[in-house]
């Protein structure tokens, strides 16, 4: 019974006699708290819409084509927008379209030069630009992102391709940013 005991009250205090040399490892005094960097506690413009639209130059294209999708950036502000990360990806009915619906496309072009390197965001693993800046209040900007459809793609009326963005960006030097989704033209995939 005493043994029993023994081994208690060891298990009970073994934990504290542990803790005991790491608790007086931490400082008394708390470290300063950093200051969050600029962009993250600027203000953000809830009520306006992202300033971001597009158009394609195809409301079809057959099987063998490829379309252009035009996306322009306008700032609204009064002061330069400075910095924009933007990502444009499939939507789901275009993922589920080429998973079990046998469509097939690719991004051929950016800016009309070959390939994505132009102008993507490899870090967003997906297509999208850098847009050329600081952007003047009321000014424009616009790319290009150009695909093509694979000549042994499915076709016919239920089957389009089509994206979504995602856009940050900061204007008033930083100290304000808006995000948010917006739409991306695409195109239907109407057999010849």
């Amino acid at each position: 019974m005493r043994l029993t005991s023994w081994k208690r009250a060891v298990r009970a205090v073994l934990p504290l006699l542990l803790a005991g040399p790491l608790l007086a490892a931490v400082p008394a005094h708390a470290a300063p708290v950093q200051a969050a960097p600029a962009h993250r506690v600027a203000a953000r413009t809830a009520s306006l819409p992202v300033p971001v639209t597009s158009v394609s130059d195809r409301a079809t294209t057959p099987p063998g084509g490829s379309f252009t999708a035009t996306v322009t950036l306008t700032n609204p502000h009064d002061t330069p927008i400075r910095f924009v990360f933007q990502s444009v990806q499939q939507t789901y009915d275009t993922f589920t379209d080429v998973e079990f619906g046998g469509l097939k496309y690719a991004a051929t072009a950016c800016n009309g030069v070959p390939g994505q390197s132009a102008c993507g965001n490899p870090q967003a693993g997906s297509h999208g630009a850098l847009f050329a800046l600081p952007l003047a209040p009321g000014a424009s900007t616009s790319y290009t992102l150009t695909y093509t459809i694979a000549p042994d793609s499915a076709c016919g009326e239920a089957l389009n391709v089509s994206f979504y963005s995602y856009v940050y960006y900061e204007y008033q030097g930083g100290a304000a940013f808006n995000d948010g989704l917006a739409g991306v033209a695409g195109t239907q995939v109407r057999c010849p």
